[in-house]
């Protein structure tokens, strides 16, 4: 059953068309990921979804069971409000409801009147039906679910990681009922560990969710369908990213060889009709005529495959061939003050290895770099290079640009010897044609930029590249052609990146950085995967196996476990319990509230009201007792 349906959707900014003639369907669970180049229309697309946006053409139909969850590219805007507080506002109505409850208890307290009263009693009703005695414990319990302390419940968002900010999202659209997602780049500034938890939730998903992403591997491991915005249309497939490519790539080679027969078709016809005419004579013009309109059919019909959009296609030369060793560093040890950021890191790097650098946001992949390049001095530790390497560098936060220069002067500075010509032909290759190339580099968009740079560090002919997260800001064509490039480089690479796709592609070896070290893994993504679960798996059946060594009270250890697991079950269901008659008595108490006889009660009234109060308070406290006790019951399961 479709939960969500659009037909003919149009949408226009001034005389620019985004989109026309959009039609689909999302069913309830339905996994559909969102693609098309930048600038293609696909955040468009999810706003007019949203409601945001009005559609300029079409409609839009939605279940009368589908509520959706939008979760934008930037989020959480108010930085200095904490994380608990920002769950909090999906309860808006709810907010506002208690306030203006509280006013009328206020107002009762001091002066009551009948009007009163029975605003506050209908005011009551509407706070217990919407979920206004629960709603709190429920942001809690959904912020823990998530994996949040209660320390980092109270701290403010600006202090957050990219991956808590995405699950303080995720959080409020759980806790808004959402069986429909709407995501946009979900996936931006999280580390792999936190994609790869996003990715587990939206497995687990009791519901449908639309994606706009450029990491492929998230793609291909959770979508079932993949929609592409190209040109102004949408065209569906079945499956998920790759085997879209590969769908598209047959559509595209038939609508071409299609066209390319029909033309043929129509050249045949008209010398046919040519002839024809030249006869002369009536039969053989009755003919010309007929064959002319099955040409002005053919024409009608004949549908010309859309220009294919403009995309980077480059290559990293080398000019100089390095040593057979490129890199060495032994024992790196870097510190920001008393904290210690990375130590004993030993790297080796040979010619032509194409080698990933990964772990958690924080841990100190940029600064390494740094400190290869000798922009960072480190504590102790060596770091040495090769014969004849050339170092080449991709600065993900673009600090190396000059924002106030023009895009031409930018790469023309850099390399003076260069024509003019030679200059904006190399340009033109990275897609700035025109008047593009006298661009101040300040208007640049991200992705512009990152061309810019990747234009600079190709006319380089560096023999070492250093990058650092150079996917980051380009859109999936793009990042296709960099991995190409990359591909038949025959230098050698050091790439710090959170994409698995392109490390699969590759990845010869992988060091996973941690505080203590770089661990080395041979092979790509999925290899490096496969090791860790293996070692993993290894470590925890070797504490088990060590476990009843560890001396001869393990049987009483043991059995005092379980006793206290007794006793936390028994509490469970006693909390249970009352908060069920604590239910009872609130329903109970609204009830009497309600009834005339006592509403003009004055004395009668405020004890009720009092009682509702109290009763009110001990659930929310037993409340948060009981869900702390459930998360300490689960851990233990």
């Amino acid at each position: 059953m479709a939960i969500l349906s659009a037909s003919g959707l149009e949408k226009s900014f001034g005389t620019d068309v985004i989109f026309r003639n959009v039609s689909f369907e999302l069913q309830q669970n339905d996994r559909v990921g969102l693609v098309g180049i930048n600038g293609s229309g696909k955040t468009t697309l999810l706003k007019v979804l949203t409601g945001e946006y009005a559609p300029d053409g079409g409609n839009l139909y939605q279940a009368a069971n589908c509520t959706v969850g939008y979760m934008e590219q930037h989020v959480c805007r108010d930085l200095d409000r904490t994380a608990y507080a920002e769950v909090l506002t999906v309860f808006g109505p709810l907010l506002a409801l208690e306030e203006e409850l509280n006013e009328v208890n206020d107002a009762v307290t001091a002066h009551p009147t009948d009007e009163l009263i029975a605003r506050q009693s209908a005011l009551n009703d509407r706070f217990v039906a919407d979920g206004g005695l629960t709603f709190r414990a429920r942001a809690r319990s959904a912020l823990l679910g998530l994996g949040f302390s209660d320390l980092e419940m109270g701290q403010t968002v600006g202090v957050l990681s990219g991956g808590q900010k995405a699950k303080l999202q995720l959080a409020k659209m759980l806790l808004s009922g959402a069986n429909l997602l709407l995501l946009d780049e979900p996936t931006n500034h999280l580390d792999i560990e936190s994609v790869e938890w996003l990715e587990d939730f939206l497995r687990g998903w009791n519901g449908a969710f639309l994606v706009i992403s450029h990491d492929r591997y998230f793609l291909d491991r959770l979508c079932t369908r993949t929609f592409e915005m190209s040109h102004g249309r949408l065209t569906c497939y079945k499956g998920n990213y790759t085997a879209y490519l590969e769908q598209k790539e047959l559509s595209d080679l038939t609508a071409e060889r299609r066209y390319t027969r029909t033309q043929q078709e129509i050249h045949r016809l008209e010398g046919v009709v040519a002839q024809q005419r030249q006869w002369n004579r009536e039969k053989s013009i009755r003919k010309a005529e007929s064959t002319q309109k099955r040409i002005d059919k053919l024409e009608q019909t004949l549908e010309k495959p859309d220009a294919k959009d403009a995309q980077l296609r480059f290559t990293f030369p080398v000019a100089v061939r390095s040593g057979e060793e490129v890199l060495k560093a032994a024992g790196l040890k870097l510190s920001f003050g008393e904290k210690t950021l990375f130590q004993n890191v030993d790297l080796q790097l040979r010619r032509q290895e194409r080698v990933f650098l990964l772990g958690p946001n924080g841990c100190g992949k940029t600064s390494l770099l740094k400190t290869l390049l000798g922009q960072y001095q480190p504590d102790c530790g060596d770091v040495r290079f090769g014969v004849n390497v050339q170092v080449g560098y991709y600065d993900q936060l673009q600090t190396n640009l000059h924002f106030d220069k023009r895009v031409i002067d930018e790469i023309w500075d850099a390399y003076p010897q260069m024509t003019e010509t030679q200059v904006r032909s190399a340009l033109a290759a990275f897609l700035f044609f025109g008047e593009d190339v006298f661009k101040p580099v300040e208007a640049l968009s991200g992705g512009e930029r990152a061309r810019v740079l990747l234009l600079r560090l190709m006319l380089s002919q560096a023999n070492f590249l250093l990058l650092d997260e150079p996917t980051n800001h380009l859109d999936i064509a793009s990042t296709e052609a960099l991995e190409d490039a990359l591909l038949h480089y025959e230098g050698t690479l050091f790439i710090v990146s959170h994409d698995r796709y392109l490390i699969n592609k590759l990845a010869d070896r992988i060091y996973w950085l941690t505080p203590d070290g770089a661990i080395a893994y041979d092979g790509s993504y999925d290899d490096f995967l496969a090791q860790r679960r293996q070692a993993q798996a290894q470590k925890a059946q070797a504490e088990k196996e060590a476990a009843p060594e560890k001396g001869g009270n393990a049987y009483e250890a043991r059995k005092a476990e379980k006793a206290a697991l007794r006793k936390q079950r028994a509490q469970l269901r006693r909390l249970e319990s009352r908060i069920e008659e604590l239910d009872a008595e609130m329903a109970s108490l609204n009830a009497q509230l309600s009834d005339p006889d006592t509403a003009s009660d004055y004395e009668k009234a405020m004890d009720l009201t009092q009682k509702l109060t109290d009763a009110k308070a001990e659930s929310d406290a037993l409340l948060e007792e009981w869900e702390a006790l459930s998360e300490a019951l689960d851990a233990e399961a």
